[in-house]
């Protein structure tokens, strides 16, 4: 997840002043004339003032969206926000695909990067509630290689090119992944030689072909820091990915599709190479150097299945994930979780910390999901809220206090010259959430 903070500053100081405003929500489709919305598969639509919102102001979403695409911000987007269960919004943008000159489809399939982590952490927990494994259990139970961890003293290579480390205190647990407070990197933290080393040796660097090779070959990798000792963006899910596959007895994407994606409705949902040949893919693009949009070079390791990213969805399947969680571990009838275990979940269990080495604040973190610690949060959000993003320009959140679900779905790749591309994602949210 990549989320530029400064911008998001500035946008949420200007919703404050805004805040005595009524900012209506509508119902219109892309080309702002006042229609029936497109109509998602599977999923309770509602006009807007039956749930407590009046008919105009989403209309602001469309016509900020559309700016966007035509000012080459973005190619294009899709979508989603529900209120109280129900869709009252469904749009798609711009296009999936500039070579074939396809316009964007609502049911477009995106990459959805580490909006994979939230799933992985329903996951984890539907082990948890089985009793399957407990959070307390040493991640060496299931993973034996990491019985011996070390951690690095200083993050720098000694004069023999190796690392002063010392054994790992306390020993790494369940619930180190699920928080993210398990020491293993790469994380943001800089170009240090442990960074370095990481970036170098880490998962997507390693040649084995699945994901249980690949996760036992990077416990040789010292830890940057003492599990619990902090928060720490990196490789944590696709470990906690290995721990699920090893209680649940079936390869990782298996389990998916067989316990959240099938029972959910979720027909789209796979990870990235099992539908890397579907024309309803959309294409991701990145800026150039002279503002161009230009698409950017598929990477596909189409050998294994990450836990931290490399899943695909549309804005429907997506759609009906988070409305289960909004709707405390149920949706359609089909129960996914406890509403004890979407508490737990949804919980900060670390209160701070998130991201703040990049200007954020008031963001905490549950377990395997980010949530909202502080009304005074740098994006847009009501404390309690749950959320994450990916990489490629993709969010959902679910905010309980207004009993509001969105799903933003972009196709841009980061560079060094994508300036806020953020910009009109978080704006989405920002409107929708000014609007109750």
């Amino acid at each position: 997840m990549n989320v530029n903070f400064s911008y998001l500053r500035q946008l949420k100081y200007v919703l404050r002043e805004v805040a005595v405003i009524w900012i209506c929500l509508t119902l219109v489709v892309v080309n702002g004339n006042s229609a029936p919305m497109w109509m998602p598969i599977k999923l309770p639509v509602a006009e807007a003032s039956s749930v407590g919102m009046s008919a105009k102001g989403l209309g602001r979403i469309d016509k900020m969206i559309r700016e966007h695409v035509e000012a080459g911000q973005i190619q294009g987007a899709v979508t989603a926000i529900a209120r109280r269960g129900s869709v009252i919004h469904f749009s798609a943008y711009g296009q999936m695909d500039v070579k074939e000159g396809r316009a964007m489809e609502h049911d477009a399939i995106f990459r959805m990067a580490s909006s994979s982590k939230a799933v992985l952490g329903v996951a984890a927990m539907m082990m948890i509630e089985e009793g399957k494994m407990r959070v307390e259990d040493p991640v060496s139970k299931y993973i034996p290689e990491y019985k011996d961890l070390k951690v690095s003293k200083n993050e720098s290579l000694r004069p023999d090119g190796s690392f002063e480390t010392e054994p790992v205190n306390p020993p790494l647990t369940v619930k180190h992944l699920l928080t993210f407070s398990s020491g293993i990197g790469p994380g943001y933290t800089s170009s240090t030689d442990l960074h370095q080393h990481w970036l170098k040796n880490g998962l997507r660097q390693q040649k084995s072909g699945n994901l249980s090779e690949r996760i036992e070959q990077l416990a040789s990798l010292p830890l940057f820091e003492n599990p619990a000792s902090k928060w720490r963006y990196g490789s944590s899910a696709d470990v906690l990915a290995r721990v699920v596959e090893v209680v649940s007895e079936v390869p990782f994407d298996v389990f998916l599709d067989e316990n959240i994606f099938e029972p959910l409705g979720m027909r789209d949902t796979r990870f990235l190479h099992a539908v890397s040949n579907r024309d309803d893919l959309a294409v991701v693009y990145t800026q150039e150097e002279n503002g161009d949009l230009e698409q950017a070079p598929l990477q596909i390791d189409s050998d294994w299945n990450e836990g931290g990213s490399g899943l695909v969805s549309t804005a429907s399947d997506y759609m009906r994930f988070a409305l289960m969680l909004w709707n405390q571990g149920e949706y359609d009838g089909v129960r996914i979780l406890s509403e004890e275990m979407i508490s737990n979940m949804t919980h900060p269990h670390v209160e701070s910390g998130v991201f703040e080495s990049r200007g954020a604040e008031g963001l905490g973190w549950g377990l395997g999901i980010g949530v909202v610690t502080d009304e005074d949060a740098y994006i847009p959000s009501r404390k309690g809220d749950i959320f994450w993003g990916g990489y490629y320009g993709t969010t959902f959140f679910v905010s309980p206090s207004t009993n509001l679900v969105g799903v933003i779905l972009s196709q841009n790749e980061m560079s060094e010259y994508s300036g806020e591309y953020q910009v009109p994602i978080y704006t989405v949210q920002a409107i929708a959430l000014s609007g109750r």
